[in-house]
């Protein structure tokens, strides 16, 4: 626990003595009307570009002037393997091994992937369990999913809720379901990391108790990845897919992330959509073969990657590697556990967060309500120069994330808020 403290010098001090306070200073900060830096609390919808992007771009555009087509072989980052450039750092990142790892696609068409091969519904076994308020996408994929296979959409879906009068979720609740249908369920799919609440859940307990129901069991981490430790391989997940354009800062619809358990890398009987990306490599360009099918995550692609998104997700990526998560999610407590203390110092009766006060059941988002709010309190913090996120009906959603906000930002953030609240 720390000892957190009131006043500018206090956030000042701790900028000071941070030791990932020189990456603030690699990135581009957005800056208003009058040049100066807005206070940018939005990673959990894009994060922000580091200044060397640019650079890693424009060294696939040179190599695809001066070499054309030749720059598959002889590119600096050759492009014929570039994403195995990727796989060892986006491993670390979500805690998994590199056979069970891979970039590619976009967040729901991974999805819809993993489920192809992972959801595979009998007549009495196709029901699928979601969190009754998961993010949108996820819910119009498994119900896509349901009537793909001829089930009803409504009747096929579980909804994990909230007790009446709470916001998070509870796990004996989850079991409760479990015990009571757990023989009609095929598929769990949950939000590692829930969007609107910040709920950061036991991907472990979920996928334990799951399997002992002999349910496949799913993740959506597109608010974890690069936000929380994951630990994907050790949670016994069967596969999860996440985005790259949140925490790991990769650009506006860059290729997203898939994870599949390796007891699952050598099954040659799991139905897959295939391509020759998923061919084996040794002999994909003899073209006129049968298909051999790449183990582990790899032989889940389809086609060849798209070179300038790889090459944003690269530069990023070698941060993360540079620094590594356990440093990154050490700063993110400390730096979301003072804005929580400077939110309950405005009073509790006036603020109120609906993200876990456990420091290990979130990552860097607070979501708060603000009594007798609405939209507009948004907008003023925007006016303001706050970058954050609303959610209706009464949220907003702050990340403090710790590659490029400080101390001196979450504080801030609250003196603005404050200032607006005593209007």
């Amino acid at each position: 626990m720390f000892d957190y403290k009131l006043g500018l010098d206090f956030a000042l001090k701790q900028d000071q003595d941070d030791p990932l306070r020189a990456y603030r200073h690699q990135f581009h900060i957005p800056k208003d009307s009058k040049n100066n830096h807005l206070i940018y609390m939005t990673g959990n919808s894009l994060g922000l570009q580091p200044k060397h992007t640019k650079s890693y771009v424009n060294q696939e555009l040179e190599d695809w002037a001066t070499l054309g087509v030749e720059g598959h072989f002889e590119a600096k980052n050759p492009w014929l393997g570039y994403h195995e450039l990727l796989t060892k750092a986006m491993a670390n990142v979500v805690g998994a091994k590199p056979i069970e790892t891979i970039v590619m696609n976009t967040l729901t068409a991974n999805l819809h992937f993993m489920m192809v091969s992972f959801y595979q519904p009998t007549k009495t076994r196709y029901k699928i369990v979601i969190e009754s308020d998961a993010f949108p996408s996820d819910k119009y994929a498994v119900e896509s999913q349901l009537r793909h296979h001829g089930f009803d959409e409504k009747e096929g879906v579980i909804l994990w809720k909230p007790r009446k009068g709470e916001t998070l979720l509870n796990y004996e609740d989850l079991e409760a379901i479990l015990d009571h249908q757990g023989d009609e369920i095929a598929l769990i799919m949950i939000g590692g990391v829930n969007y609107y609440t910040g709920q950061f859940f036991d991907l472990k307990r979920i996928a334990t108790l799951g399997h002992k129901h002999k349910c496949v069991v799913g993740f959506d981490c597109a608010h974890g990845a690069g936000n929380v430790q994951l630990n994907l391989h050790d949670s016994g997940a069967d596969f999860a897919v996440w985005c790259t354009y949140k925490y790991l800062n990769a650009g506006p619809g860059s290729l997203a992330g898939c994870f599949v358990h390796e007891r699952h890398a050598y099954r040659t009987d799991l139905n897959r959509f295939t391509g020759w990306w998923s061919h084996n490599k040794a002999t994909r360009f003899n073209m006129r073969g049968e298909f051999d099918q790449l183990p582990g995550a790899e032989g889940w692609q389809l086609s060849n990657p798209p070179i300038l998104s790889m090459a944003a997700i690269k530069a990023s990526l070698d941060m993360f590697a540079e620094v590594g998560m356990e440093k990154l999610t050490a700063k993110s407590k400390k730096l979301t556990g003072y804005f929580e203390f400077l939110l309950k110092a405005l009073g509790e009766d006036v603020i109120r967060i609906i993200t876990p006060n456990n420091p290990n059941a979130r990552g860097c988002q607070l979501s708060i309500q603000v009594k007798n709010a609405d939209k507009l309190l948004h907008k003023k913090l925007t006016k303001a120069g706050v970058v954050s996120d609303w959610r209706a009906p009464d949220v907003i959603r702050c990340a403090p994330t710790p590659f490029y906000n400080s101390f001196e930002d979450v504080y801030r953030l609250v003196e603005k808020l404050k200032a607006i609240l005593n209007e």
